[in-house]
């Protein structure tokens, strides 16, 4: 028996002392099954929508979909939506239904759903519906399209990437007739809202198997992405990687930790290497000047994709600066610290531990280097050394007192600051104004 959340178990309870069937559906029954925790709850029932309502007449219903046969109703302060069991009848426009029919058919109802690991129903009385078999692809860790995959994906090709959101998250893999359809239908992604297609990828960016999904579906994420075009199977040609363009940047997504902007930084970070490809004299590859191609396409991306501007401006700084040499030295790190920022200084490290996580096994003695980084770092920030000019002893106003004006004020104070940083003059109001007279003023 699955333990259903109290106001699920009252929204049953009440469409069947009506004398209406009730069943939670979809992926709260997946979840369950996995023994996850669930968030949503989705309930279906052979009441129809006018129903529904009339059952819930003392509690707040919403019309969130009623067209559709959905109606959400408020138990306990909880949204639920219920959905009339229905069938869907041609998709002309690639995602919505033509027109809807409801049925009093359970069956039927989740017949017209997309995997059949969300083809589930339960009923704490009848307990589970599976008429798909999707338990045991569960329990085999299988992604199977309920019926014919290529008519699934033609109803709506953000299936496609669903599946792969799935199979990136759950850890699943696509049965054989998924995966082809999934590879073979990739093009009517095309038909797909830049909106949608960037909420899947985002998602399936995170999942923990996304390094194999990535290096297996390669031509699908290219057809969404073709910034990506060239990287899979891109020989570099340098000692420094034991990986083709593709294979390499898909260890570097799967090494970052799942947070939405740093995969997508690690996603773009190095494709627009086909684009900058040299051999030298001695026939080894170089890439230079790659981290601007790169930043450009992952600008023009999530330009596409319609990403929130969070995001793209994070990624975009990440990609830019993703290969700056960064010593482990306590000036340099100063001085980083202060250009970038704490969140961008910490956050570009990760993305370098990432890459150097991608390349070959001699060169993986880097980890070492970026510890000492960041060790340098935190105690620079916890003893609250000076790296930035909100740190320094003096202001604007002061120089203002020694007679600077204009422009002049920025460039006596970045000077100062780097004297501080550099160990030449101490971070106080006197040991500056002396510094200025002495050092700076004569410049």
């Amino acid at each position: 028996m699955l333990n259903l959340p109290a106001y699920a178990l009252e929204a049953i309870s009440t469409l069947e002392a009506a004398g209406f069937e009730a069943y939670v559906v979809g992926g709260c029954v997946r979840d369950m099954l996995m023994g996850k925790e669930i968030s949503d709850i989705d309930i279906t029932t052979n009441a129809l929508p006018e129903e529904t309502k009339k059952v819930f007449c003392l509690k707040k219903t919403i019309d969130t979909g009623i067209k559709h046969g959905t109606v959400t109703v408020l138990i306990d302060r909880m949204p639920v939506e219920i959905t009339t069991y229905r069938i869907d009848k041609g998709y002309s426009d690639g995602r919505h239904p033509d027109s809807v029919a409801f049925t009093r058919s359970l069956k039927e109802d989740l017949a017209r759903r997309d995997f059949t690991v969300n083809a589930i129903a339960y009923n704490p009385k009848t307990g589970i519906v599976d008429p798909f078999e999707g338990e045991y692809d569960i329990k085999n860790m299988i992604i199977r399209c309920v019926g014919q995959a290529e008519k699934r994906f033609g109803e709506d090709a953000l299936r496609i990437l669903r599946g792969l959101r799935f199979s990136s998250v759950l850890g699943f893999t696509l049965e054989a007739e998924t995966m082809s359809a999934t590879i073979n239908c990739r093009q009517l992604l095309k038909n797909v809202s830049a909106e949608r297609i960037y909420s899947e990828l985002s998602k399936m960016l995170c999942g923990k198997d996304i390094r194999r999904v990535l290096l297996t579906y390669a031509e699908v994420f290219e057809e969404i992405l073709p910034e990506l075009k060239g990287m899979n199977g891109f020989n570099q040609r340098n000692y420094h990687h034991c990986f083709d363009v593709l294979a390499h940047t898909a260890a570097v997504v799967s090494s970052i930790e799942p947070v939405p902007h740093l995969r997508f930084a690690a996603l773009f970070h190095d494709c627009g290497k086909p684009d900058c490809f040299s051999v030298d004299s001695d026939g080894v590859g170089h890439f230079y000047k790659h981290a601007r191609k790169s930043t450009d396409k992952a600008e023009a991306a999530l330009t596409r994709l319609k990403s929130d501007n969070f995001t793209k401006n994070r990624v975009v700084q990440l990609v830019k600066l993703h290969d700056t040499p960064i010593e482990p030295k306590e000036n340099v790190i100063k001085k980083k610290l202060g250009k970038y920022g704490e969140e961008l200084f910490f956050e570009l490290i990760k993305l370098q531990r990432a890459d150097n996580m991608g390349m070959s096994p001699d060169f993986r003695y880097r980890q070492e280097t970026y510890g000492q980084i960041e060790a340098i770092a935190r105690e620079i920030l916890s003893s609250k050394q000076c790296f930035s000019l909100k740190d320094l002893a003096v202001n604007g106003n002061d120089l203002k007192t020694l007679g600077i004006s204009g422009k002049d004020i920025g460039l006596a104070l970045k000077k100062l600051l780097s004297a501080v940083i550099d160990g030449k003059a101490e971070n106080t109001k006197e040991a500056l104004i002396l510094y200025y007279h002495t050092n700076v003023k004569s410049i």
